[in-house]
């Protein structure tokens, strides 16, 4: 089931491939990344950290860690055979509009709901000024949000935070730490199914 979330992602992709091509060939240029780019965890980084001036341990999260086992968000599409339908098709667009409908209503996963996390993920702002950003949402792939559309619910984490954040841009990778909750927000760049309170921010680095 946890492959499901790719699959989903492919079909956002496909929806919009030229909108995203375009768009990705000119980020990669200064960010590193290309649309769909996921992060990697650094080989050396332990299970739990304990980031500088936090209390407790926060636990190492990958992205799959936050889908329930037993989602499926294609189950609504079963009865479609995509790969038979033509530009224009109207049943191509209603299968988008019931896929966005499972994306926006994607469950959290119970097990995570008021742990505390590390996780590494993309920046989609929603607030701030001059670069002090105080809310946005944290995305598993570059480009999420706003060269394509938004991933499933439970792929997408609003973050919050009490001290402004200085020098963050779109799409800049960070590693956020913080006490997860499950709690929706529909914002303007997507539907979150996590909430986080962030007690560290950091800059992410690639090992190569």
């Amino acid at each position: 089931m946890r492959n499901m979330v790719n699959f989903s992602a492919t079909i956002a992709f496909v929806a919009c491939a030229a909108y995203a091509q375009a768009i990705g060939a000119a980020d990669a240029a200064g960010s590193g990344y290309r649309v769909g780019d996921r992060l990697t965890e650094k080989p050396n980084t332990p299970a739990t950290t304990k980031p500088q001036g936090a209390q407790g341990e926060f636990k190492l999260t990958n992205w799959d860690e936050l889908v329930p086992r037993d989602w499926n968000p294609l189950k609504d599409l079963q009865d479609l055979n995509l790969g038979f339908m033509q530009d224009g098709d109207p049943r191509a667009q209603q299968a988008l509009d019931r896929l966005k409908k499972a994306w926006d209503s994607a469950p959290g996963e119970a097990s995570m709901d008021n742990q505390r996390i590390r996780i590494a993920g993309f920046v989609v702002p929603l607030e701030g000024e001059s670069g002090r950003l105080r809310e946005f949402l944290l995305v598993p792939y570059f480009g999420a949000c706003i060269h394509v559309p938004p991933p499933p619910a439970n792929q997408i984490i609003h973050v919050t935070s009490a001290k402004p954040i200085k020098g963050v841009r779109a799409m800049d990778p960070l590693w956020v730490s913080g006490l997860l909750h499950i709690a929706s927000k529909n914002t303007s760049m997507g539907t979150s199914a996590y909430r986080m309170e962030a007690d560290s921010v950091a800059p992410y680095r690639e090992t190569r």
